[in-house]
């Protein structure tokens, strides 16, 4: 695995380039990425191009050893451009234009950025596509930062009615898939429908979802057409976008089919910070990130481009955007590096090289000070760096267990939560954080992925289940579990004939006759184990194989198919994960809390995210706050 950096050198004097570069190479990096948001650097006026400081800088990186990720700069359109067309910029669910003065100022949809798009790319494309410096390309940054995917500006209400007519063909079919006689919601032609914003009570769910689809068929037109210049001019380049964490706005797996390799931007600490987690688990992992947060992406964004990846950001100290920025605990990085090359990566790369002294990103950290002092992380990576060229090139090794994540389910279950707790990253997550805790390691896969090499399928929720899902699912001889809400919808957002599950009841003879949501706090119990948050009424011939205390059956089993009707707590999760393994004979590692293992293709890794030293039985090594043991497998 290579380590690199996220480099700025327009922020910095042209002469302490070259020394930057040189301690780039003293700190173990072999890549760095740079010209992300420097649009108004190359092109300071309309057509006028100032070329002489990047071609310097990529000369300077190239003369000592450096491969260069060379950035598209279009999340940054600069004045002059916002000017000449002030509609270009996305417009929020208020109907309040996303105005000039940070980022990602831009609707995907405007016609006239598409093509201002385009040109800077096929310029930078042209310029430095044959480079020998230039080794890989990233499209863009961080599609949909800052709620960007979604825009209801005029040419996004155009391109809409656009691509409903393509999907529907005729107004008649819209009106009947949406049920939009309910209310008189009904249409008469294409150019009536606006989009599902601003309505005096909440907006029809089929509108809701056929304009996310849109939006995320939006984003993938605009990276295919970045994607398709750069492939042109530069050809044996590897492509990537880096993609986010805990971000389902957009459909990853259709944008990854059009890249070489998927990357994401690591800030473990930032992301338990922001999300869901309880207090008590932002207190233990305060410093350390959740065990489970960069696994899971990791694990993610490997299924999204045919299992190659990467890290294009790492989190290499405080950043500046959480509620809350404390700094990683000492050894926190070099664990971060080595867990993404247990899961595979390719590179991991950390933001940024310096930190900056102005602007909006002054208090997050980099691996140098402002005054170019190093930081607390610069060492760990210069550690990681050893131990990588110690232990030689890892490859990921095949995981027993695939979890299936579909990021229209993500958008059903936000469109119509039913409850507020309801959150399909959460479910999601929680799933894969229960398995993580055998010590088991886990394949994240779409919707269409082969399953037919897993021993155990494990698929959170499918409300909208894919056409030729369950005949695949039929066809598997290993155990699968399906969660609530699997089936409860068509495609069209409505309850399907016959009552959920739907299509999935040929695999489990079991009918959804009534859901409820339940309050926070409010838990429903079996033996030992309790569920909350959602339940289903379920009707079937079947006998439970768990059931509540007063008898309501919460799993039922048909063959290798199990159905969960109900969220679980981690005890039942835990019960079923066990069973299943059982019958798979999948060997388990039950884990203490905070310890987290992943193998490669030769290596057992042992991660340490508790506060204090943990044993690993499989070796009897103790292992230090984070710390990180690494055992060779015999072969």
């Amino acid at each position: 695995m290579k380590l690199g950096c996220c480099y700025f050198p327009e922020h910095w004097p042209e002469a302490i380039w070259a020394d930057d570069a040189r301690r780039m190479r003293e700190t173990g990096l072999s890549m760095v990425r740079i010209g992300e948001f420097a649009w108004s650097r190359i092109e300071p006026e309309p057509g006028r191009f100032d070329w002489g400081w990047l071609d310097r800088a990529i000369e300077t990186l190239h003369a000592a050893g450096l491969e260069v990720v060379l950035c598209t700069p279009t999340a940054t359109p600069p004045k002059w451009l916002v000017d000449s067309m002030p509609d270009m910029v996305a417009v929020d669910e208020q109907g309040r234009p996303r105005g000039f003065g940070s980022r990602r100022h831009y609707c995907f949809s405007h016609r006239g950025y598409r093509e201002q798009s385009r040109r800077i790319t096929d310029a930078i494309a042209r310029r430095y596509g044959q480079h020998p410096a230039i080794t890989a390309w990233q499209t863009d940054n961080e599609y949909g930062c800052h709620d960007t995917v979604l825009s209801f500006s005029d040419a996004a209400a155009q391109a809409f009615r656009e691509w409903l007519a393509g999907r529907y063909g005729s107004i008649d079919a819209l009106n009947t898939a949406w049920g939009n006689v309910f209310w008189s919601m009904e249409y008469r032609s294409f150019a009536e429908v606006d989009p599902p914003h601003l309505t005096v009570t909440e907006a029809n769910p089929a509108h809701w979802l056929d304009y996310r689809r849109f939006a995320s068929d939006e984003v993938v037109a605009f990276n295919r057409e970045q994607v398709e210049i750069l492939r042109e001019h530069s050809p044996g380049r590897d492509i990537t976008h880096n993609f986010m964490g805990f971000f389902t706005e957009f459909d990853h797996h259709d944008v990854g089919r059009d890249l070489d390799v998927a990357t994401w931007d690591s800030y473990p600490l930032g992301f338990l910070e922001q999300f869901w987690f309880s207090d008590a688990e932002k207190n233990a992992y305060l410093r350390q990130g959740h065990p489970d947060i960069a696994a899971f992406h990791h694990d993610l964004y490997r299924g999204c481009s045919n299992g190659r990846w990467g890290v294009m950001e790492q989190q290499p100290g405080p950043v500046n955007w959480a509620r809350f920025n404390p700094a990683p605990l000492p050894g926190m990085v070099k664990l971060w590096t080595l867990e993404a090359m247990a899961h595979g990566a390719e590179f991991t790369s950390y933001f940024r090289w310096r930190q900056a002294p102005f602007a909006q990103e002054q208090m997050h950290a980099g691996l140098l000070r402002p005054d170019s002092s190093d930081a607390e992380a610069t060492e760990e990576a210069r550690a990681a760096a050893d131990v990588i060229a110690k232990i030689g090139p890892q490859q990921c090794a095949k995981a027993p267990v695939a979890l299936v994540f579909s990021y229209e389910a993500a958008w059903v279950c936000g469109i119509q939560p039913q409850g507020r707790s309801f959150r399909y990253l959460e479910l999601a997550y929680e799933w894969y954080s229960a398995l993580r805790g055998f010590g088991l390691d886990i394949d994240i896969v779409a919707p269409d992925a082969d399953l037919s090499d897993y021993r155990a399928v494990f698929v959170p929720t499918m409300p909208i289940v894919p056409d030729g899902f369950v005949s695949r699912l039929s066809n598997l001889t290993c155990p699968v579990l399906i969660g609530p809400r699997s089936g409860s919808k068509s495609e069209s957002f409505c309850i399907p004939e016959g009552l959920p599950p739907g299509e999935l009841r040929d695999l489990i003879p079991v009918t959804i006759t009534r859901v409820e949501s339940l309050r926070d706090g409010i838990v429903e119990t079996g033996e030992g184990w309790s569920i909350a948050r959602w339940r289903e009424n379920v009707a079937s011939e079947l006998a439970p194989e768990f059931a509540l205390e007063d008898g309501r059956g919460i799993v039922f089993a048909h063959g290798n198919h199990r159905y969960l009707a109900a969220w679980p707590d981690g005890t039942l999760l835990n019960q079923l994960i066990t069973r299943i393994a059982d019958e798979a004979r999948i060997e388990f590692l039950p884990l203490p809390e905070g310890l987290r293992v992943r193998r490669s293709a030769t290596h057992l890794f042992a991660f340490n995210y508790s506060t204090g030293p943990i044993t690993f039985d499989p070796t009897g090594e103790v292992i230090d706050p984070a710390g990180v043991s690494i055992t060779a497998l015999p072969q």
